[in-house]
């Protein structure tokens, strides 16, 4: 076998590794939904922050499944989840661990906190206050730990899914502009339609029980090595120089909109990026186009903007003025 033979029968294992992993997360999709109705946008957008390596925030009033369609994620993919509920009292060893005096050995031992999974929950991470907050900062950017001077790793692959309530403000610390940045996407989970809402209620008159998945009949479809594959798989995904040009200008274009005080950072378009590929691989691609872009927008961007006090008191939110963003910038052909 020669050399170029070798390299083809390289690339040939490498797209069939692809498609297996494009396969087994579309049964994730599917798997979620036996537990999860009228969530599709989010459970998709949960897959793509695992997919290009970032973290989720879940934004929706309560009792929407927020917390069920992570531990639903989570058990499909059979990866290890952590929940922590942040409340005003929660201190930052309580997350990251801390040095636990044994009286048997006389030492201090590092006992892991609940960040040290895959998969951690962050239940209402707004009703903590930024002290707290920022213990996962170095958590979500380095993904590692730091206690009493000695970096801790975190197992692989590591996500944090926050929730948050957008309606209750008293008893909450708004997240700071730097920790936003840190999430790759911000998901907001609307009440479901009609016919969805019969279906949960259907579901539970028969027996649903959201404590108990396996019951529910969702099972493990895929492992970390199927992400893994499908990651690689990802960073594969071309993209033309007029579609890089293309995030450039929208994200160029909230800096200069009459709307925001504060526009797209270059982590934003770099978050654009990342998760626009990652769309156009799950949905059989091997390039980017302007619409995978489009479809990403307002997810990627929306939390990294802060608007204007006067178009607050017009009632336009950070969705309206991304909106006529992408209907104004040209787009590439």
């Amino acid at each position: 076998m020669n050399h170029t033979d070798r390299i083809q029968d390289a690339a040939d294992q490498a797209s069939a590794d692809g498609d297996a992993a494009r396969a087994a997360l579309l049964r994730v999709r599917a798997e979620v939904g036996k537990s999860i109705v009228g969530q599709d946008a989010a459970v998709t957008g949960l897959l793509i922050g695992l997919l290009a390596g970032g973290h989720v925030l879940l934004e929706g009033v309560p009792g929407v499944a927020k917390t069920l369609l992570v531990r639903t994620l989570a058990t499909a993919l059979e990866l290890e989840t952590g929940r922590v509920q942040f409340t005003p009292d929660l201190m930052p060893g309580d997350i990251t661990g801390s040095l636990i005096y044994e009286s048997k050995t006389s030492e201090f031992t590092f006992r892991e906190g609940p960040v040290f999974t895959n998969i951690l929950l962050a239940d209402e991470i707004n009703r903590t206050p930024p002290k707290t907050q920022a213990s996962l900062l170095e958590a979500m950017e380095e993904r590692q730990v730091s206690v009493d001077g000695v970096s801790r790793p975190l197992p692989s692959p590591f996500m944090v899914a926050a929730t948050q309530n957008p309606v209750e403000y008293e008893g909450t610390y708004p997240l700071p502009e730097a920790q936003l940045d840190r999430f790759l996407l911000k998901l907001t989970l609307p009440l479901p339609g009609r016919d969805d809402e019969i279906e949960v209620i259907r579901r539970h008159s028969v027996g649903f029980d959201p404590r108990d998945l396996r019951a529910a009949g969702v099972h493990a479809v895929a492992d970390a090595a199927d992400l893994g594959q499908a990651r690689a798989a990802v960073a594969g995904v071309s993209i033309a120089p007029e579609v890089l040009a293309y995030i450039v200008d929208l994200v160029r274009a909230t800096r200069s909109s009459p709307s925001f005080q504060l526009g797209v950072s270059p982590r934003g378009a770099t978050a654009l990026l990342n998760t626009a590929r990652a769309w156009a691989w799950l949905s059989g691609r091997s390039f980017v186009t302007p619409d995978d872009v489009k479809a990403l927008t307002l997810p990627a961007l929306r939390h990294r903007v802060a608007l204007r006090p006067e178009a607050q008191m017009d009632g336009v939110d950070a969705d309206d003025v991304l909106g006529s963003i992408l209907a104004t910038v040209p787009v590439p052909r």
